[in-house]
């Protein structure tokens, strides 16, 4: 009986370190397009992931990805101290960059 409980044991602790403590963060797929001016080139980010600033004078911003893109009022995207984000972009939707929006992340 002994031997049973501790191959049982060795088993389920085997498949207990198979399973994730947390769900794996994935790159969005896809792009995030910024529009500037017609004299300057799109800024494009490729399979976003994590936080970026946004281009001085961005004008229009197409997520065109498979996650939401969450703009912020701050360059760092809320930091240390989380903050709302002022402008929800959603996947395959496009739209004017507020003029208070300082940077972006996919989460």
């Amino acid at each position: 009986m002994k031997r049973f409980a501790t191959a049982l044991l060795g088993a389920l602790s085997a498949t207990a370190l198979t399973i994730p403590l947390s769900p794996a963060a994935h790159a969005a797929v896809g792009e995030v397009v910024v529009y500037i001016a017609e004299v300057t080139e799109l800024v494009v980010f490729e399979n976003p992931r994590g936080c970026y600033e946004i281009p001085a004078g961005a004008h229009v911003m197409t997520n065109r990805t498979n996650k939401n893109v969450e703009v912020f009022g701050v360059p760092d995207c809320g930091g240390p101290f989380p903050t709302p984000p002022i402008w929800v972009l959603q996947e395959n939707y496009g739209g004017h960059v507020p003029p208070a929006a300082g940077s972006f992340k996919v989460p």
